[in-house]
């Protein structure tokens, strides 16, 4: 483990960004594209964004058509149907629920409410953890340490490191007091003024950690007095690794799900969090209302009740999966193991492998703004049949013209990755103004 960096600060620590990657670009932006090749945005094959190729259920397409006149009332501020039904869904307290505009909305509410001096990310992983951190609290600099994740071992986090990487976090109690602008409640007096931020499954490798594992390192952060927020926006694909009814037992653990990608209801945005019962009336302090409109509601309701379309979703997505990986490894397209519906690809040139297939009218994630990871990596959803043996069949005519923006030189084809000596280093970056 070591801190990189060139410049220090008055108080030792490195400012700036010392991890490569992250523009805070995201995937799914079809608008954009569409604009720029002059084609209808119903025309492009979006593999950028890792969302539920069946689209809308039938059942919620009927609740969102009768749910229109619905439109001239405010929405319940509460969302006390939807979290009724949540809790019965995932048997947990309704009271321990918060929804919001997305998952996003309380990945930005939490630090925003929780003002941490020190935060733990590791990198690579979803770039709005950093954004969320670096924007809620401008008076004061929020450190944040990077915890690389090595390739060697298939990007999957070794949750030993992650915990020594918590035990390091310790900002003093001037900075503490600094930050909370002296509003020390009895919630942060008890706190050590840290937060951790863990995807489970990682976005963008796919990588999961067990819930034993999950479990360990909320146990440190408890004795550490360090928030741990986990995001468990793909944890759909396997309910079994989730730690949700954990909860209830680690006033710092926090627990982060959306309903965008399994039940593909994108546009209307709707995400939720749980939280300790010390610990939630805090968060709801900080939330503005009404930001969750009614027919998000009432069609979240609706996709929860639908197992017809959940239990296809698991038969659809894990059939793909076979077919894609049975795919890339007859091409030579070496990809990472994933638990989730999308796939880490290691190429020679992202770049080009992108525009390439953009002009086909076919869009994946560059991966190269993610801390952590360089311009030799893209992203790729599963999706149908139909639009993946498309992106197949264009990766098989580019590796066969240009094979090298497929296969990185030096690089023997296929999926294998050789294991290393595995280590890890924390990356130090300031939360300076201006520096992204």
């Amino acid at each position: 483990m070591r801190i990189q960096g060139t410049e220090k600060s008055k108080d030792g620590l490195c400012p700036g960004s010392c991890v490569q990657g992250s523009d805070f670009e995201h995937g799914g932006n079809i608008y954009e594209i569409a604009g720029q090749l002059g084609i209808p945005e119903n025309e492009l094959i979006d593999f950028s964004a890792s969302i539920n190729p069946l689209g809308l259920s039938r059942k919620v397409k009927e609740t969102i058509r009768t749910g229109m006149d619905g439109l001239i009332n405010y929405p319940d501020p509460d969302t006390s149907v939807l979290r009724l039904k949540l809790a019965e869904h995932l048997d947990i307290d309704p009271a321990t629920i918060l929804c919001g505009n997305g998952s996003t909305e309380l990945i930005y509410l939490i630090p925003r409410a929780l003002k941490p001096v020190q935060v733990l990310i590791p990198a690579p992983t979803f770039s709005e953890y950093e954004r969320a951190v670096r924007t809620q609290n401008t008076e004061h600099r929020t450190q944040i340490k990077y915890l690389e994740i090595e390739k060697s071992d298939d990007f999957r986090i070794k949750h030993d490191d992650f915990i020594a990487a918590i035990r390091m976090l310790n900002p003093s109690r001037e900075q503490r007091t600094k930050n909370i602008d002296g509003l020390c409640s009895g919630l942060w007096a008890l706190s050590s003024g840290c937060m951790a931020f863990l995807c489970n499954p990682n976005n963008p490798t796919g990588a999961l950690l067990q819930r034993s594992e999950i479990l360990e390192i909320a146990e440190a952060a408890r004795k550490q007095r360090c928030y741990l927020m986990v995001d468990e926006a793909f944890i759909d694909f396997t309910p079994e690794e989730s730690v949700i009814h954990d909860v209830k037992d680690n006033p710092y653990l926090i627990v982060l799900r959306s309903m965008t990608k399994f039940h593909a209801l994108t546009g209307l945005r709707i995400g939720y969090a749980v939280f300790h019962t010390d610990l939630i009336r805090r968060i709801q302090e900080f939330k503005e209302p009404w930001t969750v409109n009614n027919l998000a509601q009432d069609a979240a309701v609706t996709a929860l009740d639908d197992r017809e379309y959940i239990e296809k979703t698991y038969r659809m997505i894990a059939r793909e999966k076979k077919y894609l990986e049975k795919n890339l490894k007859k091409f030579g397209i070496r990809f990472f193991p994933s638990t989730a519906n999308y796939y880490l690809l290691k190429v020679a040139d992202a770049g080009e492998l992108v525009g390439r297939l953009r002009n086909k009218g076919i869009l994946v994630r560059d991966c190269s703004n993610f801390k952590g990871l360089d311009n030799s990596y893209v992203r790729i959803a599963v999706k149908s049949r139909r639009h993946n043996r498309l992106l197949l069949n264009e990766l098989k005519d580019i590796c066969r013209i240009i094979p090298t923006k497929l296969v990185p030189e030096g690089r023997n084809r296929g999926t294998g990755i050789q294991k290393t000596r595995t280590g890890f280093r924390l990356e130090d970056c300031r939360n300076d103004r201006g520096t992204q």
